[in-house]
């Protein structure tokens, strides 16, 4: 699809949980030296009980290029996939995200003591924006799905960029590339079954 103006995807419901996370992750940066102790993903807190980490790590970033770097990725990807998104659908779908790729870092990498940025949330939004092109029978939706798996494999072989763990000034954790990309598959096979038990219970009490 040739995106123009008359296109975008600028609909409130499919702009305002973007932008909410948008201008959530510039709050995070703004105060970073305030919220950042009690926020930030830290095994050895989140061992203590302190599971809001689990969540709230991802609005963080190391730097502001790593910053600009994950808005920049989510703009695209609403730029990309945002006629698909719903307040409800992406809500359900960054929370599910976000938590699986902090609970696949915790028990599947205990080497990654702390952990902060959108990156491995992404993933798990760009697997839904694949799927659903797939569903709707856009053929790119497969060159992106697989895109996005090579990728993930590649990382897990040969280990992530070094330009931009320079660029980030921290080393890019790739099993949260995996987890978040994990969470938005498990997301968006429980979506397309509930949409289509909701279509069939629709039919039935139509006839």
């Amino acid at each position: 699809m040739i995106l123009t103006l008359k296109n975008l995807p600028l609909n409130k419901q499919h702009t305002l949980m973007v932008i909410s996370i948008f201008l959530l992750a510039i709050l995070a940066w703004l105060f970073n030296e305030t919220v950042s102790e009690r926020l930030v993903y830290q095994r050895q807190l989140i061992n203590q009980g302190e599971l809001w980490r689990l969540f709230t790590g991802h609005f963080l970033h190391t730097n502001l290029n790593h910053l600009l770097l994950n808005l920049t990725a989510l703009v695209l990807l609403w730029l990309l996939h945002g006629h698909f998104y719903s307040v409800k659908n992406y809500s359900l779908l960054f929370i599910t995200s976000a938590l699986i790729c902090s609970v696949g870092l915790f028990y599947g990498a205990p080497d990654v003591q702390q952990y902060v940025g959108l990156s491995g949330v992404l993933h798990g939004i760009f697997m839904f924006g694949a799927i659903m092109d797939i569903r709707h029978q856009d053929k790119t939706g497969y060159l992106l799905l697989t895109g996005v798996w090579l990728k993930i494999a590649y990382e897990q072989l040969y280990g992530a960029s070094e330009q931009i763990s320079s660029l980030i000034n921290a080393t890019v954790a790739i099993d949260a590339h995996l987890w978040g990309a994990v969470g938005g598959l498990l997301f968006s096979c429980g979506y397309l079954v509930v949409n289509k038990k909701a279509r069939y219970n629709e039919k039935r009490s139509k006839a």
